[in-house]
């Protein structure tokens, strides 16, 4: 028998999967980036990411809000504000996607952007 034959598969890391299947969602991945910049507005980070419509923003943050990676603040004005920024876990996750971009601009070929880059 070869060794292919003998190879056994190892489990998938849960904790790896989850994080990809979060972060790998269109656009959470690009917010976290935004916001690692500092708080911004509902406005100032549809503007920032740029192709992405309202519905999916809202719906984005929300899901970024339930994870705990964002906080949503409201000012109550006159005008009525809404800002978002990095909870502490939303934080710890600058370092990673620094890197990961680091090893992307390295190690994967260059494609053409079409959308924000």
């Amino acid at each position: 028998m070869t060794e292919e034959l003998l190879h056994t598969p190892t489990a998938c890391d849960g904790a790896l999967v989850r994080a990809f299947g979060f972060l790998g969602k269109r656009w959470n991945g690009l917010i976290i980036g935004v916001l690692a910049g500092g708080p911004a507005t509902f406005s100032g980070l549809r503007r920032a990411v740029g192709g992405i419509s309202d519905s999916v923003l809202s719906d984005r943050l929300t899901e970024l809000t339930r994870a705990g990676l964002v906080q949503r603040t409201v000012d109550d004005g006159p005008p009525v504000s809404v800002g978002y920024q990095l909870t502490e876990a939303g934080q710890s996750l600058s370092p990673v996607l620094e890197q990961l971009a680091t090893w992307a601009r390295t190690s994967l070929p260059e494609q053409e952007c079409t959308g924000r880059c």
